[in-house]
């Protein structure tokens, strides 16, 4: 069958399931309303079925009630949203929204994907796996934002929003978890007003566990966690109309090394793949290496203006530095000898301002501002072939600065239109160094005596190591609009269309020699179009949220990585600019009280993601390639009953919880790889909960994946005889069983 006719039939097939979908019959006598969520998508407070985009909202109370550990978690329940840790770390975030994402943590290479920290934009993917811990809620914006964001990103937005301060009274939170791996982990946060104009408030969290594997080399944990984090917040009313938010966060990650599965025996000695379990490794390193551990800390600060000079009035002004810095030794082949090894370095920093103000007043809500980013990305790694070294430095300035708005007027009081506008100016720096050695290791990790083998060049009468300085500039308006019709308060149905932008730039691992490379890649550009419905039934008592849209990408970038033969084997970094991609889908979320104890909820998402122009040399083989992480139908299902229930005298209520998630079949790289692409499978978690009427005592016992489901989330493609067939699988988490205890006051 003709591949769009297919993929047209199964979107309207899945529009029409979610059209059809009963209101659930529901018991005489029978409770109350769902609870309204209030999103503040749209940098307003506002109820998630009055907002006319695509959002999701998860509460970290949520989260915590089924044993989420960090914000990958919601992947499972939200429709075409794909959040990873990126291959060989524990806290390098890979996302993928509709089909928009990067995999590959390149330095200076900013994620299609936005995440945000308390309205703040995180420029790099290095600790952005943030942990569930002082959480208030995630947001998910799926499709580009940009004309209400300080930071335009062209396939969503993931905001990690922190648990605000209580304005009137002191409170604490204590919660231990102790579960399977010995998995220990024990969160404190407090908070209280110290007058009536002055409140502070902080959270710290020491997150570890044992390994899901053993490095059969050296005897280390592998796939093991050892976080601590910490938050702590300031807040001062100078004034009734103005509001100073100083806060501050910290995060030390001293996990071990996270290395990969080999799934293709060596070449030589022959050894073969199979180990004893798909977390165990033979990876040797951090037995010689010049970074024997794995070493991520992540810093941030903000200063938030409010000022409210009357009612329709407010301005705000966010002023942010954030600065990571991580070692980590990757070995690439997973084997016992120096070879294929790679110490790396990353730091990274930024400073940014952004300045909003807001108007709201009869039938009009105006949201304006402008954005400013100084970020500088540096990174500096060693690829050991046995006797020679690949050694790659890049170091990448970004600076960007961008006005948005978008304005919201009531045409009547079921007609609304929403019209905004983006002009983004993107100015990137590139200083790129490559030199190859012979010998173990490069001088800057410590071998002073590497011989360079790369020819030098003549500067100012001095021979010196070749290096590429680039630097571009690039520019674009995105606009938004979005029509809205609200017949009644329980149907909100609406049409948009959006324009994302991504400047380009300069491969920092690149081969300059090559004419195309030293041009650097071009921006890359997304169109979508989106219609939407969201519903309530039965006075409230059930929802189903609807979404079909369809995108327009251009100029994909795609990074990657190859090996150079040689002789000497060195390693290179590619960026490809894909003609064009197509995605077209539905999603739906829905979620029903069926009786005073039950409850449910139901989301999947279909996706037709497709290149329509790839060229290589010259030819166009997009039929050849596929979009990477993004599976054609994701899928989650959850039902809880809940019962009143006292316990030592306390009452309470016992609340049971049982759902599974759904993936397809998932694709690791661009072109097909047996060995490391995911076939469909399934997840089921179970959770009980017991938690008192005055909710003080919160007590769960929670299951992950409880069939133990073995699923390749990324991987290292590195086959032939020069990488020791060097092809490598990480997985996701196994079945995983703890036990939570929290006391509130």
């Amino acid at each position: 069958m003709n591949t769009r006719l297919s993929s047209t039939r199964n979107i309207l097939l899945a529009a029409a399931v979610a059209a059809a979908l009963p209101a659930p019959a529901f018991a005489q006598g029978e409770p109350t309303a769902l609870g309204a969520i209030t999103v503040t998508a749209r940098k307003r407070e506002e109820s998630l079925q009055d907002v006319p985009i695509a959002v999701t909202s998860v509460s970290g109370d949520a989260l915590q009630t089924i044993g989420a550990q960090d914000l990958t978690a919601i992947s499972q329940s939200v429709p075409n949203v794909t959040l990873e840790n990126s291959r060989a770390t524990n806290s390098t975030l890979t996302a993928f929204i509709r089909g928009v994402g990067q995999q590959d943590p390149v330095a200076g290479f900013e994620q299609g994907v936005g995440i945000y920290l308390d309205d703040v934009y995180l420029n790099r993917p290095q600790g952005a796996v943030l942990d569930v811990y002082d959480l208030d809620r995630i947001e998910v914006l799926r499709g580009p934002q940009g004309t209400l964001y300080g930071r335009n990103t062209i396939g969503g937005a993931v905001k990690y929003v922190t648990r605000p301060i209580d304005r009137d009274n002191a409170s604490m939170r204590a919660r231990l978890v102790i579960g399977t791996d010995e998995q220990i982990e024990g969160v404190f946060a407090a908070s209280a007003p110290v007058s009536e104009t002055f409140r502070i408030g902080g959270a710290v969290a020491k997150l570890t566990r044992d390994g899901f594997g053993r490095n059969l080399t050296t005897g280390d944990e592998n796939y093991d966690k050892d976080v601590l984090a910490a938050r702590v917040s300031l807040e001062f009313e100078p004034a009734p109309s103005v509001l100073v938010r100083l806060s501050a966060d910290h995060v030390q990650d001293d996990s071990a090394p996270r290395q990969g599965y080999r799934l293709l025996p060596t070449v030589s000695p022959a050894q073969p793949a199979l180990l004893p379990g798909d977390y165990d490794t033979l990876a040797g390193i951090t037995t010689f290496g010049p970074i024997r551990r794995n070493k991520v800390e992540a810093t941030g600060g903000q200063l938030r203006i409010e000022w409210s000079p009357s009612e329709a009035w407010k301005l705000q002004s966010i002023t942010a530095y954030r600065e990571d810095d991580s070692e980590s030794p990757i070995d690439f082949d997973s084997t016992q000898p120096q070879s294929f090894d790679a110490p790396v370095v990353y730091q990274n920093d930024q400073l940014s301002q952004e300045l909003q103000l807001t108007y709201s007043s009869g039938r009009m809500t105006v949201v304006g501002g402008a954005y400013y980013l100084d970020a500088n990305a540096f990174n500096a790694f060693d690829v050991v072939f046995t006797s020679a070294t690949s050694f790659t430095l890049g170091d990448v300035d970004t600076r960007t600065w961008a006005l948005f708005g978008e304005a919201t007027f009531d045409l009547s009081d079921v007609v609304s239109l929403s019209i905004g506008g983006r002009y983004t100016e993107d100015e990137r720096t590139s200083r790129v160094v490559r030199e190859t050695f012979l010998g173990v290791n490069s001088p800057y990790f410590g071998n002073s005596g590497a011989i360079s083998i790369t020819p030098p060049v003549i500067v100012g009468g001095q021979q010196v190591v070749p290096e590429f300085n680039g630097k571009r500039t690039d520019s674009d308006f995105t606009p938004r609009v979005i029509l809205a019709w609200q017949p009644n308060e329980d149907l909100n149905l609406y049409a948009s269309y959006a324009e994302g932008f991504k400047g380009g730039g300069f491969d920092p691992r690149g081969n300059y020699a090559n004419a195309d490379v030293r041009r650097g890649f071009l921006p890359e550009t997304v169109e979508s179009y989106e219609i939407g419905a969201k519903a309530s039934f039965m006075d409230g008592r059930a929802q189903v949220n609807t979404a079909v849209f369809f995108a327009d990408y251009t100029d994909v970038q795609i990074p990657g990585s190859v090996i150079v033969p040689g002789p000497p084997v060195s390693f290179v970094g590619t960026v490809t600019n894909a003609g064009a991609a197509e995605m077209t889908g539905v999603e739906v979320e829905a979620s029903a009280l069926f009786t005073e104890r039950l409850t449910g909820s139901l989301s999947f998402g279909y996706i037709d993601a497709k290149y329509t122009e790839f060229v290589v040399n010259g030819v166009d083989v997009s039929n050849q390639r596929d979009v990477q992480n993004t599976p054609d139908w994701t899928g989650n299902a959850s039902l809880t009953y809940a019962v009143p229930l006292s316990l030592g005298g306390a009452s309470g209520t016992l609340a049971l919880t049982g759902s599974a998630a759904f993936r397809d079949d998932t694709q690791q790289f661009e072109f097909a790889i047996p060995l490391l692409d995911q076939s469909a499978y399934w997840l089921y978690d179970a959770s009980v909960n017991w938690t008192t009427d005055d909710g003080r005592w919160r007590l769960g016992i929670h299951g992950r994946n409880l069939g133990d489901k073995r699923y390749i989330t990324s991987g290292y493609n590195f086959p032939g005889a020069a990488t020791d067939n060097s092809v490598l699988a990480f997985y996701g988490n196994p079945r995983t069983v703890s036990a939570a205890f929290e006391y509130r006051f």
